[in-house]
């Protein structure tokens, strides 16, 4: 995510490393190198200036403590003016409404079906009841994914395939979910071009009849400066209530994202990070800003990692730690929940100063592949009993999952490590000597 921006601003900020202090001249090379940064991110140009002036501004203005470097005060200024530049704070939707109904628009392609399905789940995960309503009436097909999707996150979807009225279906919809109780009724439409102006004043009738409490845009963020000059068209017409980004996890340059706040003086609500169903992250400027920066993002991956992990079922994993009862299931449970929660390297990014060790290293989606196959290639006795695996079974766990014999022995080797770790923390008084008998560091 926003890779190549942030190389290029770390080697902006070179201009003033060993520098002893802002001035006039090294600031304005760095604000120079800045702003080609952010015009080669498909930035808008004048938000790239005014936003530059600013920085260039505050930086002068700053009074510079004798611990703090200028580098290191820059990137300051810089993270905050970025928040800034993208909204400041976090912008939830508003769902005070009983039914809340939600419309949502944007160009062909852009992911607005998928979206809908990723907002049904992340909405009922909030303990609202959801319905979907299937308004696409040209693409074919389109229908038929929002009924798979709706099946895949348990949401229900009103669809009439009989009808090409998509105001006569929205407004179906919304009676069907007034009649079932739903408190939220997201109407997915046709992707449309802005220079339609067929379709464009169809969509407008939409918004005349639903009456929505929210109108989200959905723009795929790959498309740089044009996403933001489609979202002004369309918010010239429908005057929309905020923006979603998808495919941030994409080769994207990030112009969308830093551009599209100033231009169209509209939220970001989402961003799309990947294509299962719970990639979908409300937008944090302030966390997005560091990321950016390649101070990662701790806030997001804990918030992520908790969406996973149920108190209930953590403590039912502590008892069977403390019993050392920890077997291949809940191993493969867990690996399951991790890779929910995103592709592994934008998790790696999330982590302070490891999203930049890690820029060049290419990590695969598949990392737990080889793992998973060894496990589902054990019977299930195996599975609860680690310690029967013996060598007759290593050698059929092997041949039957495709991998090495030592590879298979690794893994057990690793486990039954992993496991003694696992025990000795999940008792207090034994993490504690632990902690204690550990080798002091050297004082300088």
């Amino acid at each position: 995510m926003f890779e190549n921006l942030q190389d290029k601003l770390d080697r902006a900020f070179k201009v003033l490393k060993g520098q002893g202090s802002i001035t006039e001249i090294n600031v304005a090379e760095t604000m120079k190198e800045i702003r080609k940064a952010l015009l080669d991110a498909d930035v808008n140009y004048k938000t790239a200036k005014t936003f530059t002036d600013q920085v260039k501004e505050k930086a002068l203005g700053a009074n510079v403590l004798t611990s703090i470097s200028p580098g290191q005060l820059l990137t300051k200024i810089m993270n905050d003016e970025l928040a800034a530049l993208m909204g400041g704070e976090a912008t939830e939707l508003d769902l005070k409404n009983n039914p809340t109904i939600i419309l949502i628009a944007g160009l062909n392609g852009a992911g607005k079906t998928t979206f809908t399905g990723k907002l049904a789940l992340h909405l009922k995960s909030k303990g609202k009841k959801p319905l979907m309503v299937a308004g696409d009436v040209y693409r074919p097909a389109a229908v038929d994914q929002l009924q798979v999707l709706g099946e895949q996150v348990g949401v229900p979807v009103y669809a009439n395939k009989e009808s090409k009225d998509p105001v006569a279906i929205a407004l179906e919809g919304i009676a069907e979910g007034k009649k079932n109780n739903n408190n939220v009724i997201i109407v997915d439409t046709a992707g449309r071009l802005s220079i339609d102006e067929a379709l464009m004043n169809e969509i407008s009738e939409v918004k005349a009849q639903t009456k929505p409490h929210e109108i989200l845009f959905v723009v795929d963020s790959m498309t740089g400066q044009d996403a933001v000059n489609t979202a002004k068209v369309f918010n010239d017409r429908l005057d929309f209530t905020g923006v979603v980004l998808t495919k941030l996890d994409g080769d994207t340059r990030g112009g969308a994202a830093l551009s599209i706040k100033s231009v169209v003086d509209k939220p970001i609500k989402f961003i799309g990070t990947g294509e299962k169903m719970e990639a979908l992250d409300v937008f944090y400027p302030e966390r997005m800003a560091s990321r950016i920066l390649g101070m990662g993002d701790v806030v997001s991956l804990v918030e992520r990692a908790q969406q996973q992990f149920d108190e209930k079922q953590a403590a039912e994993l502590q008892k069977k730690i403390r019993k050392n009862k920890f077997d291949f299931n809940d191993f493969y449970g867990q690996i399951q929940q991790i890779k929910k929660m995103g592709n592994m390297k934008d998790l790696m990014g999330m982590i302070p100063g490891v999203g930049k060790m890690m820029k060049n290293v290419d990590i695969d989606d598949d990392a737990f592949k080889g793992v998973e196959s060894i496990i589902q290639s054990m019977t299930p006795f195996e599975r609860e009993n680690p310690d029967s695996i013996q060598q007759s079974r290593k050698l059929r766990i092997a041949k039957g999952s495709g991998n090495k014999l030592e590879d298979v022995t690794k893994l057990l080797k690793q486990f039954e490590d992993m496991r003694k770790v696992m025990k000795q923390f999940s008792n207090p008084a034994a993490a504690a000597k632990m902690m204690r008998n550990m080798p002091k560091m050297p004082q300088r």
